[in-house]
């Protein structure tokens, strides 16, 4: 199917287009989940317990890992990763400016210093040049993040990391299932961090994380200190963290990972179908699309796109005017937060991170995403960004009139 970017829409008929839609994933696994959660309660297993560990279990297999522990945040888990890995006051972390904020925050709510540098524009990941120069006698680990689902360049981090004897903490929350090289997103590090957020591509009904690694020592540590330090019988070796995955969030998670692959299939679909539209809608040259990098498996948590010229929060309020959703990941680079200033990072430094963060804007991708709201999203771009006159393809009917009928 086609799409059409007529010169004047009728805006006033459009159909809402949502930017994420979880009541559509809940209508087609509605039974699996609500007989999963009933289980918990006839069980009245609420905290850890069976299922939480067969959670655990089937994770560390869709990722190839040997352990997996689970823990109430991605945010969390970044944290305890760090804790486990004995990174403290003095240390320095190496992590992108272009994340979301627990990536910096976990790395100073441990004592350490978040050492931010700057990223590849193709794949909005981390510069492992960059990361390279910063590397000091104080530097403790490298946290690469795989934004928006597509992996960070791992081989060259993979040989500092060698040379340097540095642990690497993957900040894998938006891609669970993402792949470099055949070997998934878990076990491209030491230890590898997962949010369960309820927008992820596996997200659950409400907030929980996991750890994976093939380090039983890690392993076991990580378990002791999501619960006080306590090793059995209140037998507390150190000071840890309440930070237990309810059993309810088990028995979702357990439902929809059975969902996952297929997802992700279906975000891709989506993200070609996007490629394809807008390349023939002639937008490109005002809009740069995702990068899907080789070797890689992309699993699309954000296709995000970026508006040159100057030109994106004037694209994103026309987008917002027409009920169109989209959103902007990130608009501040982590450098130039205010609660980083004592870092002493200033406009200018990271550039590439700082154009992003002017350019990006994400657009809806979710697997249930209706064909018809999808070219509705080209539709808008093209209202605003489009040359109508020179478009390769037209039709009878705009997006919104088929949908009506």
């Amino acid at each position: 199917m086609s799409t059409t970017c007529p010169p004047t829409a009728p805006v006033q008929s459009c159909q809402p287009v949502p930017f994420i839609d979880l009541v559509a994933q809940y209508q087609t696994i509605r039974d699996e989940v609500r007989e999963a959660v009933d289980r918990c309660f006839e069980n009245q297993s609420f905290i850890l317990g069976e299922e939480v560990s067969l959670l655990e279990q089937e994770i560390a297999q869709y990722c190839d890992s040997r352990h997996a522990i689970s823990c109430a945040s991605g945010t969390d888990a970044l944290i305890l990763a760090l804790l486990a890995l004995g990174v403290g006051p003095g240390d320095e972390v190496i992590t992108s400016p272009f994340t979301f904020f627990a990536s910096a925050s976990s790395i100073h709510r441990v004592g350490a210093k978040p050492v931010l540098v700057d990223i590849e524009p193709s794949s909005f990941n981390l510069c492992p040049e960059q990361v390279e120069r910063a590397i000091t006698p104080r530097t403790k680990a490298i946290m690469p993040v795989h934004i928006f689902g597509q992996c960070a360049e791992m081989e060259p981090l993979w040989r500092l990391s060698t040379k340097h004897k540095l642990p690497i903490v993957e900040d894998a929350a938006q891609a669970i299932g993402a792949e470099y090289r055949g070997r998934r997103t878990g076990v491209l590090g030491t230890i590898g961090c997962f949010s369960f957020f309820p927008t992820k591509n596996l997200g659950g009904a409400g907030d929980g994380g996991i750890m994976t690694t093939d380090d039983a020592d890690l392993a076991a540590r990580l378990r002791r200190l999501r619960v006080h330090g306590d090793t059995g019988g209140y037998n507390h070796v150190e000071v840890g963290y309440n930070s237990r995955l309810d059993a309810l969030q088990a028995a979702v998670l357990r439902v929809k990972l059975r969902h996952l692959d297929s997802w992700t299939a279906a975000r891709n679909r989506n993200a070609d179908r996007y490629s394809t539209l807008l390349n023939q809608a002639g937008v490109t040259d005002s809009m740069v699309l995702p990068a899907n990098l080789p070797d890689r498996r992309h699993v699309f948590n954000q296709y995000t796109t970026r508006v040159t010229g100057g030109r994106r929060d004037e694209t994103m309020k026309s987008l917002k005017s027409k009920q169109i959703g989209c959103a902007v990941y990130y608009p501040i680079p982590l450098h130039l937060q205010k609660c980083f200033a004592y870092l002493g990072y200033k406009p200018g430094d990271l550039p590439v991170a700082e154009t992003a963060a002017a350019e990006v804007l994400s657009l809806p991708i979710y697997s249930e995403l209706p064909a018809a709201h999808l070219e509705t999203v080209v539709d808008g771009l093209c209202s605003v960004l489009g040359n109508q006159a020179t478009l390769p393809f037209q039709k009878s009917q705009p997006a919104s009139q088929r949908r009506a009928a």
